[in-house]
């Protein structure tokens, strides 16, 4: 589990074809791996990828033909910026939110404008994660955990503060770059309760939800 406060801003340093699957290395920047053992966890713009091998400043992962279709990764050249997070342990402050490092989908930067010292994102996002969204709820984009300002169809809007921009790679995005998304947890597994089981006689259920504010 991760919490989407991003601990670093590292870069793709190596990449090698494994026979359709894909060996990259990453530059660690400011995260101190001196502890990290093969087999740790890292998420990489949001999605978490296994360690296998250390170097001083670096570490390399398997990442699966699977998730190179999936996530941005099969975007990813040398050099580019990436956001790293370790992996939470029980004594870390629960800083941003719950975040599993599983991509659920794959957006887009629509615009990018300043609002006072603050700058304005509108995302795309695929229509099927779009009831998982709500306004002042909590999503994951490549690995940072923001706040949704509003939402409208397939978009939504979020502000990204200055030291955010600064000390993440989400100051490098541009009209179409695409950004991995992992929407909030708690959404995916009220929903998964409710329609679990709707014989139960709460009067709780998705549609109420859904008019006060809860279901996206």
């Amino acid at each position: 589990m991760f919490t989407g406060i991003i601990q670093s801003v590292g870069s793709v340093q190596r990449l090698e074809d494994r026979g359709g699957d894909m060996r990259m290395t990453f530059a660690t920047g400011k995260l101190d791996i001196s502890e990290y053992q093969p087999g740790d966890s890292i998420a990489v713009n949001g999605v978490c990828l296994t360690a296998v091998e250390f170097g001083e400043a670096s570490f390399s992962a398997d990442v699966s033909k699977e998730t190179l279709s999936v996530t941005t990764f099969g975007d990813l050249q040398i050099g580019d910026p990436v956001n790293l997070e370790p992996a939470l342990r029980l004594q870390d402050r629960l800083g941003g939110h719950l975040v599993s490092g599983h991509v659920d989908g794959v957006g887009s930067v629509v615009s990018r404008k300043v609002a006072g010292r603050s700058e304005a994102f509108v995302f795309d996002m695929p229509g099927d994660l779009v009831r998982y969204v709500a306004d002042k709820g909590s999503i994951c984009i490549n690995g940072t955990s923001l706040t949704v300002n509003r939402t409208e169809g397939n978009r939504f809007s979020v502000n990204i503060v200055p030291h955010t921009l600064q000390e993440t790679m989400l100051g490098t995005l541009q009209s179409g770059h695409r950004v991995n998304l992992e929407v909030d947890l708690i959404a995916r597994y009220l929903e998964k309760l409710l329609r679990g089981d709707s014989s139960a006689g709460s009067g709780i259920d998705l549609e109420l939800l859904q008019r006060t504010g809860f279901g996206g």
